[in-house]
């Protein structure tokens, strides 16, 4: 019973939520399955781990069609950092590398305040501000 009203929660907030929104729920949907990913991987439970890589790198997907590149460099850019996340993704599953699949969640965890703080300032009335590639902090480990 609980879980079929979880399942109805998350199916109505995905279909009332705005794209920003979405784009949101897609990041912490892929770190989550990273996070798993990693954590199976480690313990030896190697399908596991492939099927939440898998999921990943299906959201990273989601991600690059979402981009309309013809909008300017910016978008150019994002659609760039998303495609290297899937290939470095599809790389860390054959590999089952965790430190690849930790890098790209580094990536997804420093980009993802910069789409919840568009989302602020758009239900403020102030506009949404796309995120830029500025935005990002790289890891210099």
């Amino acid at each position: 019973m609980a879980i079929q009203a979880y399942t109805n929660y998350q199916r109505t907030r995905t279909q009332t939520a705005s794209p920003g929104e979405l784009i949101v729920m897609m990041y912490g949907g892929a770190i989550r399955f990273l996070t798993m990913a990693r954590q199976r991987i480690e313990t030896g439970d190697i399908e596991s781990g492939h099927r939440n890589l898998v999921r990943a790198q299906e959201i990273i997907l989601e991600l690059m069609v979402s981009v309309d590149v013809g909008v300017g460099p910016v978008a150019q850019n994002l659609f760039d950092l998303y495609e290297f996340m899937h290939r470095h993704l599809v790389r860390a599953n054959v590999s089952k590398d965790a430190k690849m699949i930790d890098e790209v969640a580094t990536l997804l965890r420093e980009l993802l305040p910069a789409w919840e703080q568009a989302i602020a300032a758009d239900t403020r009335g102030q506009g949404a501000r796309v995120p830029t590639i500025a935005d990002i902090r790289y890891a210099t480990a």
